[in-house]
């Protein structure tokens, strides 16, 4: 059980909750206690992008484990817990519908019905003063007012931005090479009769009709077609950084002070 002593402890550590099987849920956010008992009742847990949510677990059945704080409930219930904002303050309303949500009865720390409003432990206000004056829009704690702002975090998720593929694919093209052919042509020669070759012209008849041919030859062009690798291509992925700019608006509480009577008793 977890009890005020414990409370310091998880909230200094930076304690995580952990579910009913051991799972991290979240870091601890907030631990809400009883204004009538001042037994521990809720704790918060930091959840959703840089902790911007925070969900309301009971402490019904919790353990502390180190510094962390295992709860009697798995971690989707607690996830889909009522949104309740965390503002130091549980209403009536708002607890009911917690206490419906994880089907308890609202009587297991105070034992009556009525106002049951949980107020957060502030491990700041540790003093030995007294308070001075009182709250108007609460119960007294301390001489000191906690001033909160909003931080603005800002950090990268990695997202799948698109996919790139080779893909192979045949496509015709016209190709002129200019390639050298010969060819024989015929080509008359006349020599007159001589004494050296006398004889093979008269080796014949005087008169007589004679066809002599002659082959002639040429040359054509022959296609032929080889497949030859030529290159490879692959794809690579390089990381380029770039700077984009954020522009969101946060909140913070300023303090002032009002109607102060400087008036002494004389």
């Amino acid at each position: 059980m977890i009890s005020q002593d414990n409370i310091n402890q998880i909230l200094e550590a930076g304690g995580q909750v952990l579910d009913n099987d051991g799972n991290k849920i979240g870091k601890v956010g907030q631990i809400y206690v009883d204004d009538h008992t001042g037994n521990p009742s809720w704790v918060t847990i930091n959840t959703g992008l840089f902790g911007s949510n925070e969900s309301f677990a009971p402490l019904e059945g919790a353990s502390l484990e180190g510094n962390d704080v295992r709860v009697a409930y798995d971690k989707s219930t607690v996830k889909d817990a009522p949104n309740v904002a965390p503002d130091g303050h549980l209403s009536e309303q708002e607890e009911a519908e917690l206490y419906r949500y994880y089907g308890l009865t609202d009587s297991y720390t105070t034992g009556t019905t009525g106002d049951y409003d949980r107020t957060d432990y502030d491990t700041s206000r540790n003093t030995d003063r007294g308070a001075v004056g009182h709250d108007t829009s609460g119960p007294t704690t301390d001489d000191a007012m906690t001033r909160s702002e909003e931080q603005l975090r800002v950090g990268t998720e990695r997202h799948e931005a698109g996919r790139a593929r080779l893909r192979k694919f045949v496509v015709t093209e016209n190709v002129t090479k200019t390639v050298p052919v010969q060819r024989e042509e015929v080509r008359v020669e006349r020599e007159p009769i001589t004494d050296a070759n006398r004889d093979e012209a008269t080796a014949g008849p005087a008169i007589s009709d004679e066809e002599h041919e002659v082959v002639l030859h040429e040359e054509r062009p022959v296609v032929e077609k080889e497949t030859v690798p030529v290159e490879r291509v692959r794809l690579d992925k390089e990381t380029v950084t770039e700077e984009q700019t954020v522009n969101e608006e946060v909140r913070k509480e300023q303090i002032d002070t009002d109607d102060i009577d400087t008036t002494r008793g004389r």
